[in-house]
């Protein structure tokens, strides 16, 4: 006697389990463009690397001798694998399992594979498609009795944010408890035409008379310009690139720090089109990212969330071989002033940078908050300061160089005030309580009515403060670290990533990732 027959019954749940919703189902998922959540898995992760956990879960029939004929699998598979060799968890709503709802699977599994992550101290992996563990109207039938609304296990997600990288993928119409999960990550992604986002769908708003499709409603064009998800995918083989280029900068967990990788860009290389990269020309503007990318490490820089908060860039990138955060203002969008969308996208990623200990580099040309009767109504005061406070309630190195304007309180937040920053400036900067054009009108009001040419001695007035406006004044009255020859910028940004290296410490930060 030998326990074979009972791995055969192993074997025979497995290969049912194995083929999801039906070959039907399955069918009909693809011919939407998808691929299955097993696919999807393959795909995103390391050759042969998956290992599920409760491979035979879900909803078996027994013939009389007790043989399986039938499974109706959980929406759910989980399990551990690998992302360029190194250990990730990973979790897959099956849409084909009855529109990925609760009602195909068993909930343990969605709590499970959360606790997974967080006890191994592993990133974690979510391709959600379809509620995502929520119900349906169906639910209220299969159960026998009206649930009442509950988010248990929620706890542990939110704890997870601020122990262990946790990304999403949005591969099909998300709702309900499956748009949480996605909004609920450190980054989320979300697939062109393919993918929407919604509280509540299409059917239930049109019950508030308003007619909508699918993607009118909650698709990337509306998620990824209001910051509900960072980045949009053309297609889901694209989106697993990004998730996998985005694990890359990050530690296992927070109690591990980023990891230097070689480095072939000379760390003393000089950058001479940096000269006259910023315009002596005030008024005109000029392009970011190119400055960006040319500082780093070639072809390091992964921006994150590009469509929203336009005045603002942020993302990863390497200097010497070591992960640091960017942000960058973009005089392209309002100038560089901080919005309410930027302030938001701003406090994001500094408690990205602080929650895994990646040093900052903030590259500034802020004029201030945005002003205007449209930033009094949306509060943009209220939500610079939330930016504000995460700044400098962080503990991570941090280098600012302010390029060109550094004006108001705005402009203050360009390195952490409560704490050590190094701080320089290019030539090109020019900083102040507020711009000077706009504030002599103010503070010279009464001389410039009383001149007889009040234009003329609105310039004379200007000129002067102009002079005094000197970068060199402020450097001789170390108002500022230093002031450095833009070509210099990447020699001096990579002297600082390894002299940050050290001063990086592991462990939970002193306060939660605030998603």
């Amino acid at each position: 006697m030998t326990w074979q027959p009972v791995i055969d019954q192993l074997h025979a749940h497995q290969r049912l389990a194995q083929e999801m919703g039906g070959t039907e189902r399955v069918a009909k998922h693809r011919a939407a463009g998808k691929l299955t959540v097993r696919e999807r898995i393959t795909q995103l992760l390391d050759p042969d690397s998956f290992h599920e956990v409760g491979s035979i879960s879900g909803t078996p029939v027994y013939d009389e001798q007790g043989n399986i004929v039938a499974l109706t699998p959980s929406y759910l598979v989980m399990g551990r694998g690998r992302i360029n060799g190194l250990p990730v968890i990973i979790s897959g709503d099956d849409f084909t399992v009855r529109g990925g709802s609760s009602e195909g699977g068993i909930k343990d599994k969605l709590l499970r594979v959360e606790m997974m992550a967080r006890e191994l101290r592993l990133p974690l992996i979510r391709l959600v498609d379809g509620t995502g563990g929520g119900g349906s109207a169906r639910t209220t039938e299969v159960l026998g009795y009206m649930k009442c609304p509950s988010l248990l296990g929620w706890g542990l997600a939110v704890e997870n944010l601020s122990t262990i990288p946790v990304v999403s993928l949005a591969l099909g119409s998300v709702a309900g408890l499956g748009a949480m999960r996605v909004a609920g990550s450190h980054y989320s992604i979300m697939i062109k035409d393919t993918s929407q986002l919604f509280v509540a769908g299409p059917p239930i708003v049109k019950r508030l008379g308003q007619n909508y499709t699918k993607n009118e409603l909650g698709g990337s064009q509306i998620h990824a310009r209001n910051g509900t998800v960072d980045d949009v995918a053309a297609s889901e083989a694209q989106a697993f690139a990004l998730a996998r280029r985005f694990l890359s900068y990050l530690p296992p967990s927070v109690y591990e720090l980023p990891q230097r990788t070689p480095n072939s860009d000379d760390p003393q290389r000089r950058i001479d089109a940096l000269i006259e990269a910023v315009p002596t020309d005030p008024r005109k503007v000029y392009k970011i990212r190119p400055i960006v990318e040319s500082v780093v490490d070639a072809g390091s820089f992964f921006e994150i969330g590009r469509q929203w908060g336009r005045s603002i860039v942020t993302g990863f990138a390497r200097l010497d071989g070591w992960p640091v955060a960017i942000m960058a203002s973009d005089p392209f969008h309002y100038g560089g002033a901080w919005t309410v969308h930027a302030a938001r996208k701003i406090r994001r990623f500094v408690d990205l940078a602080q929650t895994f200990h990646l040093p900052m580099v903030h590259l500034v040309d802020c004029p201030g908050f945005m002003i205007g009767l449209e930033a009094e109504q949306d509060s943009a005061i209220r939500f610079g300061m939330e930016a504000i406070t995460a700044i400098n309630e962080g503990s991570i190195p941090w280098c600012g160089i302010i390029m060109r304007k550094c004006f108001g309180i705005a402009g203050g937040a360009h390195v952490n005030n409560a704490r050590y920053s190094m701080r320089y400036a290019w030539p090109s900067a020019e900083w102040g309580s507020l711009p000077i054009q706009g504030g002599l009108e103010v503070a010279y009001r009464a001389e410039i009515d009383a001149a007889p040419d009040p234009a003329a001695k609105m310039a004379e007035i200007e000129k002067r403060l102009r002079l005094l406006g000197s970068p060199l004044r402020s450097a001789a009255a170390f108002n500022i670290d230093e002031i450095i020859d833009p070509r210099d910028t990447r020699r001096i940004l990579c002297d600082f990533a390894n002299v940050a290296a050290g001063a990086r410490v592991p462990g939970r930060p002193s306060f939660g990732y605030r998603p």
